[in-house]
C-alpha cells in the first residue's frame, strides 16, 4: 500500500494532537530506587555502549512516546498499545509527538521539525495534512526488548528505569488497556477498537508473532510456538531465516541464515555446526530487526507475509 493510500486509511483515535503527550524530559531512578514495578511487570529494554534502560509498560501506555538520549544519540521509544508495538527510532534534532491518529490500530507520530507523519511499524514518513509533500524515508531503528522487571534487572543489574516523574499527573499504578499479567482487558479481548487495515482470520486477533521484514518480504514467527520448539526456520521472502528465542527475557531473535547452517538449542544456548555455543542473541550471522506485534496488526500491514507455527 502506497503513502497516499495509507494516509487515506488514517482515523481519529480519538485524543487530538498532543493529546497523548509524549514525555521529552525523562528522568531515570536506580533499580533500587524503583517501588512501582511488580516482578511481572512488562519493561521495553535496551542496552547501547554498555548503558542498559528500562522502559516500564504502564508508562508509556499513557504517553506512548519518550524521546530520550543513549550513548549520546537522540531516540524516540515508542509504543503502541492498540498493536502492541513497542519500537525504537534514531530522531536527529527534532522530537516525535503523537498526532492523534490511527492506521491499523497502530499509532501515527509526527514529527516536530517538519510536521511528517509516521505511521510506528512502518517507520517510514506519509504525506499527511500537516505535510502534504514530505520527502519518503525511513528512520533508523533499533531493537527494545519486550520482558520483565524481573527478568531485565537479572539480566542488567545496573540498567536505568524510567521513572514515574514525568512532569503530568497520571496513575501510573495501572495500564488503562488491562493487564499483560494475567492478560486482561484489551489485551485478551478478540475486539478491535478500529478496522484492521486487512482483515485476516488466520489466527486470534491479539496472538503475539516476532515480527521481521526486509526490502524482500516479511516474516513472522508465533512467539508461542518459539518459546516451545526454541529454534525455527522460515524464510523472508526467498531468502532462509531462523528464529532464536531467548529465555533469559522470553524473547527472539530472526537472523538471515543464506547457507541454512544448522543449530542446535542446548540448555539456553545455541550450538553452531562448528560445535560453538553462542548466546541467542550473539549467533554469528546477521540480525534481522524484530519486534513483537499482535497478528492483526502484523498481518494488517503485511497480509503477503510468511507465517511459521
Amino acid at each position: 500500500m502506497g503513502p497516499d493510500a495509507l494516509r487515506d486509511n488514517a482515523m481519529s483515535g480519538g485524543p487530538s494532537k498532543d493529546g497523548i503527550p509524549s514525555i521529552d524530559e525523562p528522568k531515570f531512578l536506580d533499580p533500587d530506587d524503583v517501588d512501582y514495578l511488580a516482578p511481572g511487570d512488562p519493561v521495553f529494554g535496551v542496552v547501547r555502549d554498555g548503558i542498559a534502560k528500562a522502559y516500564p509498560q504502564k508508562i508509556l501506555s499513557r504517553h506512548e512516546i519518550v524521546n530520550d538520549e543513549l550513548a549520546g544519540t537522540n531516540v524516540a521509544v515508542t509504543y503502541c498499545p492498540l498493536t502492541g508495538t513497542v519500537q525504537g527510532f534514531e530522531r536527529g534534532g527534532t522530537t516525535f509527538g503523537v498526532s492523534g491518529r490511527l492506521i491499523n490500530n497502530n499509532l501515527v507520530m509526527y514529527d516536530r521539525a517538519s510536521e511528517t507523519w509516521w505511521p510506528q511499524m512502518l517507520a517510514t514518513s506519509i504525506p499527511g495534512p500537516w505535510n502534504e509533500t514530505p520527502s519518503i524515508r525511513s528512520l533508523r531503528e533499533f531493537r527494545l526488548v519486550w520482558t520483565t522487571w524481573e527478568q531485565w534487572r537479572a539480566h542488567n543489574p545496573d540498567t536505568k528505569v524510567l521513572s514515574t516523574d514525568t512532569g503530568y499527573a497520571s496513575n501510573y499504578g495501572t495500564d488503562p488497556y488491562g493487564s499483560y499479567n494475567p492478560r486482561g482487558g484489551y489485551y485478551s479481548s478478540e475486539n478491535l477498537l478500529f478496522p484492521a487495515l486487512n482483515s485476516t482470520d488466520r489466527y486470534e486477533n491479539k496472538r503475539v508473532v516476532m515480527g521481521a521484514r526486509t526490502p524482500d518480504g516479511a516474516v513472522a514467527f508465533l512467539k508461542d510456538s518459539l518459546r516451545n520448539q526454541k529454534l525455527m526456520v522460515g524464510d523472508v521472502g526467498d531468502e532462509p531465516a531462523l528464529a532464536v528465542y531467548d529465555p533469559r527475557l522470553d524473547t527472539g531473535y530472526v537472523y538471515r541464515n543464506p547457507e541454512r547452517k544448522d543449530y542446535e538449542f542446548d540448555d539456553g544456548t545455541v550450538v553452531g555446526p562448528d560445535g560453538t555455543a553462542h548466546t541467542p542473541d550473539s549467533l554469528p550471522l546477521s540480525r534481522i530487526h524484530t519486534f513483537d506485534a499482535m497478528w492483526f496488526a502484523w498481518g494488517g500491514y503485511y497480509p503477503d507475509t510468511n507465517v511459521y507455527e
